[in-house]
Parts: C-alpha cells; structure tokens; sequence
C-alpha cells in the first residue's frame, strides 16, 4: 500500500505547501477525479503527437538517410522514440498531479523559463521546413512554385487554428484522418512496393548499425534522432493537449476555443492539487495507467511503424540509385519508382498522402508553438488577458513570419528542418533536469519520479546534451573551415 506524504500528517500541511507561490499563486486543493474505466473515447493526445510527428522525421530525414546510407541508422528511431516516450511520461505526470503545464511548474521556481521555452520553440519553427516540404510534394502532383504554394498552406493553417470552435478538437480530428490516410499507404506499399530482397534485409538495422557523420553530418543525424517523434516543444505541449482532453486535474482547467467562433471561457491562472489518500491515489494509479498504456499505443506504437516503413519504401526504391538527388527532391523520384512497381496511380496516392501528412504536421506545429506561448503569457505575465486571443494572435504571427522567410528565398526543407531539430535538441537537454527538479520537488510523495524512470530522464539529459554539443562544434567547423 502506498505510504501517506508526511506533509500531510503534519498538523496544519497540505500538498499545496509544497508549491513555490513567489512568482505564481498556492494551488487550490482538490480531490482527482475518477480515472476512465474505457479508454476509447479518452485516447487523443497521443494521436496527436504521434499524428505532428509524422512528419520530418519519418517522411524527410529517415527517408532521406535510407536513400542516401541504407537502414544503417534506423535504430536510432528506437532510441529516440524510447527515450522521448519517458519525457513525455514525465510532461504529463506533472499535468495529471496539477492541471498546470510543466512550464508552469518550471516558472514556479524561475518566472521565465516559460518563456525561455516558447521563445526556444520559435526560433526552432520560424522555420518552416514543413510547410514547405508539403509544398513541394504538391508540386509534384499539381506543378507550380513550391514557395507560393507552401504561403498559401500557411495561410490555410492561420485561417484553420483561428476558426475552428474549439481548436484541440479540430487538431484530434486532423491527425486521426492523417494516421488513417498513412495506415493504408504503408499497407499498400508494405505489400506491393518493398519487394523480398528488401525486406530480408531489413537485419541490417541491427547487425549493420552504424553512425553515417561523415557522410551526412552530425546536424543532420542530430535531427533525426530528435525528430524521432516529436521533440523540442512538441513533448512540452503534450500537457496542453492533456488538459484540453479533461486528463486528470486537467478536468478543472476550461478549453482553448476560438476567439471568433468559440464561447470564452475564464481560465485559471494556476493548477490544483490534491491529497494522497486512499482514495486519490487509487485514482491516481488508474490515470498513470491509462496514461502509459495511451502513449504506448499511439505515439510509440504509430511513429515506430512508419519510420521503419518510409525508410523500407525509400530503401527499396532508390538507394544506391546513381545520380540521386542528396536534397527532398529525392521524394520525387521514390514517387516515379513507386508508380512503376504498384501503378501510376500509386506515384500520386504517395505524394499526395505526403504533403498532407506534412501539412497536418505544419498545422500541429503552429497550434502548439502559439497554444504554448499563450499559456505563458497568460500565466506568467497577463493573468487578465483572454488566452483565446493571445492564441490566435500568435497564430498569425508565426504564419506571417513564416511567409516572409519563404518570400525572402530560404526555402530549402532539409537546411530548414536540421536548424529546428537542432535546437529542440537543446531544449530536451534542459527540459530534461527541470522535469525531474518539479516532479520530484512538488508532487506529493508517493507519485513522484524515481527508480527507472528517473534513470531515463538523467539519460534523456546525457543524450541530447552530448549530441547537441557535437552537432553544434560540427557545425561551427564546417562554417569557420575546421
């Protein structure tokens, strides 16, 4: 039976002691509501995750290795997503025990960290790698200038976020339509586009694995590995996402809905907490699970399954290829090779279920970059402001970023996407130890972090410390000549 924090025998104490109030106010102290007992209709944020990202990494970056390398370096998708798996775990622990976002829990000992954090996630998607790579895969299809259409995908996504009644739900729909419409690609291509002999060596994954810097780069292999699922703040967001789905103390925090469309709704400026009593911890223990279980199924299970298959067709398809494109358009002639082998209407299924897993990608990424800016703002500095609107503006402001970098010729998707992974890989390195500093520090006792998984974040901490360190002195030797 799990032990009573000693807090709460103290005569007087409460779990809310434990809350740092300098820079946010004492939490309100309440019972956890029920865990679900059905888990259907509760499965979403991991959809969600899993559905932005599908994106990068799994139909730019891991492809592109494959082509370029062979399967040599998938099993860093595995590392990636395992270690990624266990920050997300972490994210929401705090958010399930709170209803507050981890920034809001790292804001309680620093009040920037929050926006230390958003203004990070900015500069990583400033860049709008994405968007254009959706682009790109549509010109394909329907010809015309990658760089105008990926302003016009902007422009969509900006008009999407904006009207949609209440925006996680237009997310969750998106991102499930997405999952299915790639589900049946790789169905479809497993079966008829990546033949025996490709597939007999598929062991080379784990018998020939191997660390390809010299040809590609650490940047590039930083990236990668990064992106094997969602990185930099996408794994932050996760809280978000938590809280708009009702998941734990979440329930008590209203939803993000439209300014135009949607009723505003008074949001709190700080969490909830509750005591560790029988009854809440048994609560407790029915959400942990769920919550295990969710991110297991959905984003590990969905991201693991289409690395491997987008890195198979790629495989099969264009590696050793003489004279083969070393930039995205490589997805162009894995497109014509997959016409060839299953059917013309093959090439263009393929292209067009890559640019709209790209777009829905773009889409995610705009929500969260805005939804967690929002939320600092509105925590951390206006507790007056309407979150709806401070979201939408936000929104907008990143699509008309985006557009100028695009207007201004920056418009190569690998370049683009490298600097985003590039610096969600130093976000996960300092994320990392504030997840464990707040999930060991506030939390009552017997649902803090330890054992394994405290292991795995001090991990997390080491692996993308090391590999953003190296990635960075690469970079700078390539660009001051060694």
């Amino acid at each position: 039976m799990a032990q009573t924090d000693p807090r709460s025998a103290r005569p007087g104490s409460s779990v809310a002691d434990a809350f740092p109030t300098r820079h946010h106010p004492r939490p309100e102290v309440r019972d956890l509501p029920a865990a679900p007992t059905s888990y259907r209709k509760y499965v979403g944020p991991g959809i969600i995750a899993a559905g932005v990202g599908l994106s990068s990494g799994e139909f730019v970056l891991y492809p592109y290795i494959a082509s370029q390398v062979g399967l040599v370096f998938v099993w860093a998708a595995v590392v990636g997503l395992v270690t990624q798996f266990f920050l997300n775990l972490e994210v929401e622990r705090y958010t399930l025990a709170t209803g507050e976002t981890a920034l809001t829990g790292f804001s309680r000992y620093w009040r920037h960290w929050g926006v230390v954090f958003a203004l990070l996630t900015y500069f990583a998607n400033l860049w709008p790698g994405w968007a254009i790579s959706s682009a790109t895969l549509l010109s394909y299809l329907f010809g015309g200038e990658p760089r105008y259409i990926g302003i016009g995908l902007l422009l969509l996504i900006g008009a999407i976020l904006t009207l949609a009644p209440v925006v996680y739900v237009a997310m969750e729909r998106a991102q499930k339509l997405k999952v299915a419409a790639v589900a049946l690609l790789f169905l479809v291509g497993g079966i008829f586009a990546v033949g025996a002999a490709a597939w007999s060596d598929a062991p080379q994954i784990v018998t020939e694995a191997t660390i390809p810097a010299q040809e590609l780069g650490f940047a590039l292999l930083l990236g990668a590995l990064a992106f094997a699922g969602g990185g930099g703040g996408q794994n932050l967001v996760q809280a978000n996402w938590m809280r708009d789905k009702g998941f734990g103390m979440g329930a008590y925090v209203p939803r993000l809905v439209s300014p135009i469309t949607g009723q505003p709704e008074a949001v709190p400026s700080t969490g909830y907490a509750f005591e560790p009593t029988k009854e809440n911890l048994e609560r407790w223990r029915g959400w942990w699970r769920f919550a295990n279980v969710e991110q297991l199924s959905t984003f590990v299970l969905i991201t693991f399954l289409t690395i491997l298959f987008t890195s198979m067709l790629a495989y099969s398809t264009v590696f050793g290829r003489e004279g083969l494109a070393s930039d995205v358009s490589f997805i162009q002639t894995e497109g014509q090779v997959l016409g060839e082998r299953v059917g013309p209407w093959f090439q263009y299924f393929f292209w067009f279920v890559g640019a709209f897993a790209l777009f829905s990608a773009a889409l995610g990424i705009v929500d969260y970059t805005s939804r967690m800016a929002a939320d600092v703002i509105k925590t951390s500095y206006r507790r007056d402001a309407n979150e709806s609107r401070v979201y939408a503006r936000l929104v907008w402001g990143l699509v008309a970023i985006g557009i100028g970098v695009l207007a201004v010729g920056f418009d190569q998707p690998i370049v683009l996407l490298v600097i985003s992974a590039v610096v969600g890989g130093f976000m996960m390195f300092i994320y990392s130890g504030l997840l464990i500093l707040v999930n060991r520090r506030i939390l009552p006792g017997p649902i803090r972090i330890r054992g394994f998984r405290l292991a795995m974040m001090v991990w997390s901490i080491l692996l993308f410390g090391t590999l953003f360190f190296v990635a960075a002195q690469a970079q700078l030797e390539t660009l001051f000549g060694g």
